[in-house]
């Protein structure tokens, strides 16, 4: 709940009732929204004491938006700007299949969610790494396709939302809506690709190590 207030709900209401000139003003109050989920993204950082490389591309898109609406920028640069990030997250994903740390390790196979120090050793065991290497390929393509989606819908929600000038409060109150549709729009679609990813890995899991689910998932 903290997540979603922080990065949604407070920056999309004070983008849009207090831009005003009369209030915050539209380039005030499109910085003190962005201090929200810039301010969250450092505590979530200062309290785990891991870096998060997703938290960390987040914090940059953050101060690019606020960068490019001081500069006054024409507003499809917002639009570039937002499909930019997810694309090149996908293209990261599926250069890393190729190296020793494929990011499929980052986003769902790791100790936060999975105890892959058990998993290691039934595969080992059951003599079931090379598979399990190639179930790791697959998934990686398709948190790929997530990203690629969410930048596909990003852009276009930018580009449906945004086009009004940077320094305007129209700009900014666009800004706010688009904030405010990117998760119903966006981060929906793109979490449901996730969990059928998180589902297909741990489906295969349990096959090729012969450990029941309870066994495989972190506890909470």
């Amino acid at each position: 709940m903290g997540n979603l207030l922080m990065n949604i709900i407070i920056p999309t209401v004070i983008m849009t009732q207090l831009n005003d000139e009369n209030r915050l003003g539209p380039v005030w109050s499109m910085l003190v929204a962005l201090m929200f989920p810039l301010g969250y993204g450092i505590r979530e950082y200062l309290t785990s004491r891991k870096t998060n490389f997703i938290s960390i591309l987040g914090l940059i898109s953050i101060m690019l938006t606020g960068g490019m609406a001081l500069l006054k920028l024409p507003p499809e640069y917002i639009a570039i700007k937002e499909a930019a990030i997810p694309t090149l997250l996908g293209l990261l994903t599926v250069i890393s299949i190729k190296t020793p740390y494929p990011l499929v390790r980052t986003f769902l196979y790791n100790e936060q969610v999975l105890q892959v120090d058990k998993i290691a050793a039934a595969l080992k065991q059951y003599g079931n790494e090379r598979r399990f290497d190639q179930v790791l390929t697959n998934s990686s393509w398709l948190i790929a396709s997530s990203f690629l989606l969410s930048g596909v819908l990003n852009y276009v929600l930018a580009k449906w939302i945004v086009v009004s000038q940077p320094g305007t409060p129209a700009f900014t109150a666009e800004l706010g809506r688009m904030t405010l549709l990117s998760y119903p729009v966006i981060v929906l679609p793109s979490t449901l690709v996730l969990a059928a990813t998180l589902y297909y890995l741990i489906s295969n899991i349990e096959k090729l190590t012969h450990m029941a689910m309870a066994d495989i998932m972190q506890a909470t």
